[in-house]
């Protein structure tokens, strides 16, 4: 068990190294767009904009947190305490899993991921999961933007972004929908107690948006 949790973490940290050099092509981008120029005809600018990066970046996150929901908790034979008639991995899935010998829930395995990611920086590219329905306490709407992100982001199921300034640093953030792709990821919200307490009328369905994946990436001024 610990060496399949070991070889998820390591995808992580291999991830991780490709978005930090995406955000150092952003950086670049901030000051490059800030001049008025500066480089000849025949020396193109290698600047990507921000929203082109934070686009790169949710791709890789979703792409390996859908990877990993299909592919491993729907697989396992146990969903928090509950059968899974599908599952052929004896192993269960749980958000106890350090306890109970299981495997991470997606949405700790996602925080696994964003930990791994603040150790291997400085601390100023975050990303993580937010909702209005949180059930951990630290994945709520934090600030005046992020509670309008998340409110466009439930009303239109489109990702939301724009410029936002944080501790006197100016960021690039964006706010993608997290959309329910497998049964795993309903059932267990639906029938968290926490979930059940705090939200007893909502009841979350496959592709429906059950949260959003923020990314704020750090600019230079010129």
């Amino acid at each position: 068990m610990l060496k399949f949790i070991n070889y998820w973490k390591q995808r992580i940290r291999l991830k991780v190294f490709t978005l930090y050099a995406l955000i150092a092509a952003v950086c670049i981008t901030a000051v490059a767009c800030s001049s008025g120029g500066g480089a000849s005809e025949s020396e193109p600018s290698a600047s990507i904009p921000p929203e082109m990066v934070t686009d790169y970046i949710h791709t890789v996150l979703e792409a390996d947190r859908t990877a990993y929901t299909r592919h491993v908790v729907n697989r396992s034979e146990v969903l928090e305490g509950k059968d899974n008639e599908k599952g052929v991995l004896t192993v269960e899935a749980t958000e106890g899993w350090q306890t109970a010998d299981g495997i991470p829930l997606p949405a700790q395995m996602f925080r696994l991921g964003s930990e791994i990611a603040a150790e291997k920086g400085d601390g100023s590219f975050t990303y993580g999961l937010i909702s209005t329905w949180n059930i951990n306490d630290n994945q709520a709407p934090k600030n005046d933007f992020e509670k309008e992100a998340m409110d466009s982001v439930n009303e239109t199921g489109e990702p939301y972004k724009g410029y936002q300034e944080i501790a006197g640093q100016q960021y690039f953030s964006a706010l993608y929908p997290d959309v329910a792709v497998a049964e795993a990821c309903v059932t267990c919200h639906n029938t968290h107690p926490i979930h059940l307490e705090r939200y007893p009328d909502k009841v979350f369905e496959m592709g429906d948006v059950m949260g959003g994946v923020m990314i704020n990436i750090p600019l230079e001024e010129s």
